[in-house]
């Protein structure tokens, strides 16, 4: 496969971000591994009649029909013992933080324990859709069962697993986000510019995740979409016939094309269409008032949703830090977390302010989780492009396409 193939193929396929996450959970050896099996079709999770064979949580991208693209993630036994496996029931459900459906995998031969009631009480706290799959109904008599919340089913005969897929489906298009991420701002015949800077940390041959959603959604408004960089965007500006309705830009560069676009032209950021998207735009504008009275030794928790290798000039941990400090006149204390790595309440209560990225690589519930458990710390939270525009002193021009703000 060359090069080309290989971004085309990337191209196709559709982010983790965008997928439907399906969690399974159950105690050891209630055949939640084998029915994970089952559902997918696949040998996707190791199955031994050893308990505790799970023992971390097991992810795979793939097409589920009738729904369409999903994750898939196996989890540990909820009822695994021992230091190793209270850190293996954490990691566990550390999994409900970005789960859009949940099936608990009970063995209809055993009475509920106590694990699996307190389990689905956090589904109902946390607003989590669920089905109980009443699992090995192959080794005893039963009586036919399917409500809304529970199905009777067989791993091994296959008994009840596409029914299961169906209700697995229909809650997942229950709670769909039917949100644009930038269509629904546009009128068919917009003309849009996005600005996109290739530096070191830009992939070769590719566009990043936020840019390729955008075009794509620019396009399904009927729309166009011109792209250049910030070193070409006044020349592009200026060979334009009609003029463009919205720039958006990378983050990285708001302030120089802030500079470039003329006021009558409506601008904002990647990272800010994103904040919409995922449903907390309110809060994370809110969360940028905080940047004008940190101080010195102030703690502030820089997170992105995806891992990267670190470059010289890397956004996150070289030049946010010193916009904050050149910003604030002040040296706060940074600390850095990438990927599935994300505090909880009692650590967060250490910050004082919590700056995300837009989260491309990460689903809304993801998203929502994070915010909600800075909101439940009592600690301001913002995101790049917010932090970024409030500091460059253009958060109110770059919102003003959002009607709702």
């Amino acid at each position: 496969m060359t090069t080309n193939e290989i971004s085309a193929s990337n191209l196709n396929e559709t982010p983790s971000g965008e997928r439907v996450h399906i969690a399974f959970f159950g105690l050891r050896n209630a055949g939640k591994s084998s029915l994970v099996n089952a559902v997918t079709g696949q040998d996707l999770a190791v199955v031994s009649d050893v308990k505790g064979t799970t023992t971390d949580p097991v992810k795979k991208a793939m097409e589920l029909l009738p729904l369409g693209p999903v994750l898939i993630i196996d989890t540990p036994g909820l009822d695994d013992e021992g230091e190793l496996g209270e850190k293996r029931v954490k990691r566990a459900l550390n999994v409900l933080a970005n789960c859009d459906v949940a099936v608990l995998v009970h063995d209809v031969n055993e009475n509920f324990s106590q694990a699996e009631n307190d389990l689905l009480k956090i589904f109902d706290e946390k607003k989590i859709p669920f089905i109980i799959a009443n699992n090995k109904i192959d080794l005893t008599p039963h009586s036919s069962l399917l409500t809304p919340n529970f199905i009777n089913v067989s791993a091994l005969t296959g008994e009840n697993v596409n029914l299961l897929k169906e209700k697995i489906a229909a809650l997942a298009n229950k709670n769909k986000n039917e949100k644009k991420l930038i269509s629904d701002l546009l009128t068919p015949g917009d003309v849009v510019i996005l600005v996109v800077p290739v530096d070191k940390a830009a992939p070769k041959g590719r566009l990043i995740l936020p840019q390729q959603q955008t075009i794509r959604d620019i396009l399904d408004a009927h729309c166009s979409a011109f792209m250049c960089q910030d070193v070409e965007l006044e020349n592009t500006l200026k060979n334009l016939r009609v003029k463009p309705r919205l720039v958006v830009t990378d983050s990285q560069v708001f302030g120089k094309v802030n500079k470039i676009v003329p006021k009558e032209i409506l601008l904002t950021s990647f990272s800010i269409l994103f904040a919409r998207y995922k449903g907390s735009l309110k809060i994370l504008v809110k969360g940028a008032e905080k940047l004008e009275n940190l101080k010195d030794g102030d703690k502030v928790l820089i997170s992105e949703g995806c891992t990267h290798h670190r470059q010289c000039g890397d956004i996150g941990t070289e030049k946010i830090p010193a916009w904050i400090k050149n910003f604030t006149n002040s040296t706060p204390e940074f600390s850095f977390t990438s990927g599935g790595e994300f505090f909880d309440e009692n650590k967060l209560k250490d910050f004082s302010l919590i700056i995300h990225c837009g989260g491309c690589m990460l689903n809304e519930q993801e998203m929502r989780s994070r915010i909600s458990r800075a909101v439940s710390a009592g600690v301001p939270v913002v995101n790049y492009g917010i932090a970024i525009a409030h500091m460059h002193g253009i958060l109110k021009r770059s919102l003003e396409i959002f009607k709702e703000i």
